[in-house]
């Protein structure tokens, strides 16, 4: 069975989405169909405007962070049911040794099923209206859309009371943020975290460290109203990263911190990011993007350095963990959404660019 969508597809260099009616399906024995209710638009998002991406992968539909309900159901699934509401996040396999050890976001599959826009074999489940081929398995769902096509393994059910059109933006961005401090850092009551970048990775990091006690969360942006929010949202001092002496101004006459969590990719903060930590220290990098960056190994002593992928996180255990502290007020992301309807995509894009919305959120399901 093939369902018609509304997407907004990616097709040219312009980095512009255009709305087009495509057809999706037939589904995989161990796919479902969910209608979208809500979309995060994340900076992964973003990058996939550059040409030469577009010219590797062909037309295809993004957004990969996700809620909705289920419309269709494969053969083989049998943990959901057609109905349930849910939120889309990164997609694994289940079989390696990764999956069955409890780190899925380390999948030995990951990257195949998440950042190549198509299944594991590289296969599409989706047609344009001249009936060719367009990538729609973006972080194994491509949300950015009236419909998508995911998977038991990337789906979490959620209870029918909660808002969907406010939580789209749970299953990547606010899980990186809040899984890096949580799952990988585990930071513990007491202890400091700097945070670089005051986007929504960054500050659902600040709202999780708020939550697990943390006794100084510095954030670290060149936007003042972002330095506003965070610290609405838990921090308890900021930076402009324009200071002059940087490292300094941010340990302000302290030995450094025990994290810091770098969300920017930029070579100069992630030496930054890596130059206040205290010994010992960890710095966790999540930023998307093709800088290279050179550190004298001295600056290493005593510190760690790591890059996470979503959180580090099995999103059916930590995802209601989250929701969980939200419904508590110990997690207050409604703070930094903003509702677009589909059709303006293209504005939370400039929108998000200008660091007028932090994050922006597209409900297709208004469509």
């Amino acid at each position: 069975m093939t369902t018609n969508a509304i997407a907004a597809v990616l097709r040219d260099g312009d980095g512009k989405f255009e709305l087009e009616e495509v057809k999706l399906g037939p589904l995989a024995s161990d796919e479902l169909l969910v209608k979208v209710i809500g979309a995060g638009m994340c900076h992964t998002d973003l990058l996939m405007r550059n040409p030469e991406y577009i010219a590797q992968m062909g037309p295809l539909i993004l957004g990969h962070e996700g809620s909705g309900i289920v419309e269709e159901v494969g053969s083989s699934v049998r943990g959901i049911e057609v109905g349930d509401h849910v939120l889309i996040s990164f997609d694994s396999c289940g079989r390696c040794r990764n999956c069955r050890a409890g780190i899925p976001s380390y999948c030995d599959e990951f990257f195949a099923r998440n950042t190549t826009g198509r299944r594991a074999d590289l296969s599409t489940s989706a047609i344009d209206r001249n009936g060719l081929p367009l990538a729609n398995r973006w972080f194994g769902q491509s949300s950015f859309a009236t419909h998508a096509i995911a998977t038991e393994r990337n789906l979490v059910v959620v209870d029918k009371s909660l808002p969907l059109e406010l939580l789209g933006p749970l299953g990547c961005g606010l899980q990186t943020g809040a899984g890096s401090v949580m799952n990988e850092m585990k930071l513990a009551a007491g202890q400091s975290i700097a945070v670089f970048g005051a986007g929504g990775v960054g500050l659902a990091a600040v709202m999780a460290a708020k939550a697990a006690g943390a006794r100084d969360i510095v954030v670290v942006d060149l936007v003042d109203a972002r330095l506003e929010t965070a610290l609405e949202v838990g921090a308890t001092r900021t930076v402009r990263g324009d200071t002059p002496d940087l490292v300094e101004a941010i340990k302000n006459g302290g030995r450094g911190f025990d994290f810091s969590f770098e969300t920017t990719a930029v070579a100069s903060v992630i030496t930054t990011a890596v130059s206040i930590l205290d010994i010992p220290g960890k710095a966790v990098l999540v930023g998307g993007g093709q800088a290279k960056f050179e550190i004298d190994p001295t600056l290493l002593t005593g510190r760690t350095v790591t890059f996470a992928l979503d959180g580090s996180s099995t999103p059916q255990i930590f995802l209601p963990q989250l929701l969980d502290l939200w419904q508590r007020g110990w997690f207050p992301f409604d703070k930094l959404v903003q509702t677009y309807p589909l059709e303006q995509i293209n504005q939370a894009v400039e929108d998000s660019l200008s660091g007028k919305t932090i994050k922006p959120v597209l409900t297709p399901a208004q469509h």
